[in-house]
């Protein structure tokens, strides 16, 4: 009897992998599809912007060079951008933004200390900033305790310098300066002159300020009115019959 070989069924291949495929593309579809939905729907706008700690510059201002709008995708705004933008402005110190979803965009500034107000040729009152900048405000607003500039003008790069060492003296140093005019010699094309609430006329340059305000404030304690400079030297000279005047008054 002979030996026949009966032939190898083959087994059904497995379709598992197919399966798997097909599920993977549908779940892509699935997802991009919701993203689609997503992105066109109002939880992925802006839909609201607050600007906190600003009192130089209008919302409408900070709004156009933030670049930000209400209606603008939330996941498209960059945090870096936006903070870029806003330090471009005179006014604006330092910049936080923070995002919360869904659509709040919360923009904290801090903006330069005013150091000195002015009065412009139309007679409104400007504040100074440490970083040069002049910007409005309201009357009922101002610090008495500091000083007034007049006579600079708008382009003099001593202006922003003085602006700058002021905002590095503490307030007690600079509170009886009433006003600082700017009186250029060849030797020192940074001299000013500046008045005191106390009856002081003082001689001194921009670059000298800092180093001999603690000066100026020993002699304002300590003599009678008169005239202090404070250049190369430093001197100081009363008024004369000041103290006739003063005895007289007792």
């Amino acid at each position: 009897m002979s030996n026949t070989r009966l032939p190898v069924l083959q087994e059904d291949k497995p379709k598992k992998k197919r399966s798997r495929k097909v599920t993977a593309i549908l779940l892509l579809l699935f997802i991009a599809l919701l993203g689609v939905i997503f992105f066109r729907s109002q939880a992925s706008r802006i839909t609201e912007i607050d600007f906190l700690g600003s009192k130089y510059s209008t919302p409408e201002e900070l709004l156009r060079q933030s670049g930000l709008k209400k209606g603008g995708q939330f996941f498209a705004v960059s945090k870096g951008e936006v903070e870029k933008s806003l330090l471009e402005l005179n006014t604006v110190q330092q910049v936080t933004v923070d995002k919360h979803f869904p659509g709040v965009v919360i923009v904290q500034i801090k903006e330069f200390p005013a150091v000195a107000y002015e009065i412009d040729p139309s007679g409104s009152l400007k504040a100074i900033l440490s970083s040069g900048a002049s910007v409005s405000i309201d009357e009922s607003g101002i610090a008495v305790e500091k000083p007034i500039l007049t006579g600079w003008k708008a382009s003099d790069p001593y202006k922003a310098r003085l602006c700058g060492v002021l905002a590095e003296i503490p307030n007690e140093l600079t509170s009886d300066i009433s006003e600082i005019v700017p009186s250029p010699t060849l030797s020192f094309p940074d001299r000013i002159k500046l008045y005191t609430r106390s009856h002081f006329e003082v001689t001194t340059a921009v670059s000298l300020l800092k180093d001999k305000v603690e000066y100026l404030n020993q002699v304002i304690e300590t003599k009678e009115p008169g005239m202090i400079t404070m250049l190369e030297a430093d001197s100081y000279v009363p008024f004369a019959g000041s103290g006739a005047q003063e005895d007289a008054a007792e």
